[in-house]
This record gives C-alpha cells, structure tokens and sequence, in this order.
C-alpha cells in the first residue's frame, strides 16, 4: 500500500545555456554542480527535501539530470555547448516537462511545493523566436499546474532587461557586473544556488517553508540596471 505522505518535496530546475557562447566556460560551471552536489552531501536533512533536475538548452533541451535525489546519486552528468540560444525550445520544454514531475512526485505520496527554475544564461535569446508567450503559459498559474518561480542569472553579453523578464518577481533577477572574470561569475552562481539549495531545503522542515535565494556575490539584481 502507497504510503499517504511521505513528507513535503520542493522540485529544482537548473535550466543552462549550451549555446556554443558557453564554450569557453563550460567546464566551470560543470564543476560549480559538482561542488554544489558535494555541498548537498554533507547536508542531508536539507537534501533528502529537494528533487534536483539540470536541463541544457540550446536549439532544444537535454535532459542531463531529472528529478534526483542528491543523496543517492552519482556523478553528475557533463553539460556540453552546441548550438544556438533558444528560450523558446527551453519554456516549452518546461511547460510539458513540469505538471508530469508534479503529478509524478504527488502519485508517490509527496506534498510538492512550488518548482524552482535556476535559469542562467550567458547571451541574448535567438532573434524572432516569440519566447515570451511560452513564458507567460509557463508561468501563469491558471494555466501550468505547478507554474514555477524562475531566478534568472545573466552572465557575459545577456540583457539585464531580458533576464529582468524572465524572472517571476523583481528580486530573481540578476546579471553579473561588469568586467567580472567570467569564471568567477559562474562560480559565484554556482555558490548561491548551493546555499539557496541548503537553505530553502532546511526550510521545508520548519514552519513556514519557503524559497529562499541567494544573491550571487559580484551579480546586481537585474531591475536595477535598466
């Protein structure tokens, strides 16, 4: 028999541009997720709450993680650049992947908070792709069971303005500043998403459960530059 509640579970989408623009920085951000994962752990209460996915988007989507429990999982698979910059191809990608995770992880007895998209791209979207209405469908609640919060990073040439749309609230999003070193940026992207992990994790343990995101150390919250 189906246990009726096996406890509360938040689902996380780390969504990474491949495009080929990623080239030159796409191990770091490999081996930001391996300490990331290294980091969950050595934290497992916090882990044991979170289902972790990382999905590569280019010209389409590669699934490279789904839905793992971080405490039994190995290696991570590598993320690998090809390709164009398409957010169209990455939100229809998650308007069809998500509800099925949900109602997945529900089936199984879990109470499912709302998913969180780690979005973080380092260029501006392919030119005439209308990705902002499969932005809106994934995002309207009326529309997307289990319509998640997006926190947007932007790195190298990505449009503070753009990232600022793609983030559900205002604080979500976030572009790295200027002149940075570019590995720097995606390390401190990777350190923030540990720590938003960890503690938003902890936090689905306590009374008032919720998502908690770090700011990137060297990012701006992206509102504040246009």
């Amino acid at each position: 028999m189906m246990e009726s509640n096996r406890g509360h579970l938040l689902p996380i989408y780390v969504l990474a541009d491949e495009s080929g623009s990623m080239t030159e920085h796409i191990d770091d951000l490999n081996d930001g997720l391996r300490s990331l994962h290294q980091a969950l752990l050595g934290e497992p209460m916090a882990a044991a709450k979170v289902r972790f996915s990382v999905l590569g988007f280019s010209d389409d989507v590669v699934e490279r993680v789904h839905l793992v429990d971080l405490r039994s999982a190995n290696e991570f698979p590598l993320l690998r650049t090809r390709g164009m910059t398409s957010y169209l191809a990455a939100f229809e990608d998650l308007i069809n992947r998500i509800p099925g995770d949900v109602n997945a992880l529900k089936s199984e007895g879990y109470q499912v908070h709302r998913p969180a998209v780690f979005f973080l791209s380092d260029g501006l979207p392919n030119h005439g792709e209308d990705w902002q209405d499969a932005h809106r469908r994934l995002t309207d609640r009326s529309v997307t069971l289990g319509a998640p919060n997006i926190i947007a990073c932007g790195i190298v040439d990505a449009d503070a303005q753009t990232i600022d749309q793609v983030a559900t609230e205002p604080q979500f999003g976030f572009v790295a500043n200027k002149g940075v070193d570019v590995g720097g940026a995606i390390a401190k992207f990777c350190t923030a998403l540990t720590k938003s992990v960890i503690s938003s994790g902890r936090s689905l343990g306590s009374a008032s459960p919720q998502l908690v995101v770090d700011k990137p150390e060297g990012f701006t919250v992206a509102i504040d530059v246009i």
